[in-house]
């Protein structure tokens, strides 16, 4: 066993320093993951923007042959806007061909609904609609 008084010969630095880091210059601000800090947040605010689709809704449009062009995607990530501009969490949007229940804080479409179905449907959990 030791005791306490076998540490009292032990020599501490009286003050510990610190590592200092080197002064920024232009350009290093660049080097973050491989990726300079303009093109990571561009990416990001990309991704805030992008739709995205729940299993549920996926399987829905598929099984009920909903296809989406690039002009009805931006239609609706557009009515996601006015939605979240106007503090919606779940929105019903409704297009000529389909209905959809999104979570707009999320960007995420949860379930769709073609016209077809949309006679009997009954929308439960939502805050708004968006006509397009």
């Amino acid at each position: 066993m030791l005791k306490i008084a076998a540490y009292n010969n032990v020599n501490l630095p009286e003050k510990v320093q610190r590592p200092v880091a080197p002064p920024r210059t232009a350009g290093t601000e660049k080097n973050v993951g491989g990726a300079d800090f303009k093109s990571t947040l561009d990416q990001a605010l990309d991704n805030k923007k992008s739709l995205h689709f729940s299993a549920h809704a996926k399987a829905r449009l598929h099984s009920r042959g909903v296809n989406l062009s690039e002009s009805k995607l931006d239609a609706l990530s557009k009515a996601i806007d006015k939605a979240d501009a106007k503090g919606a969490r779940e929105s019903l949007i409704l297009s000529d061909e389909a209905a959809y229940v999104v979570s707009v804080k999320n960007r995420t479409i949860i379930t769709a609904f073609d016209r077809d179905n949309l006679r009997d449907g009954v929308f439960t959990s939502i805050d708004s609609a968006v006509v397009l």
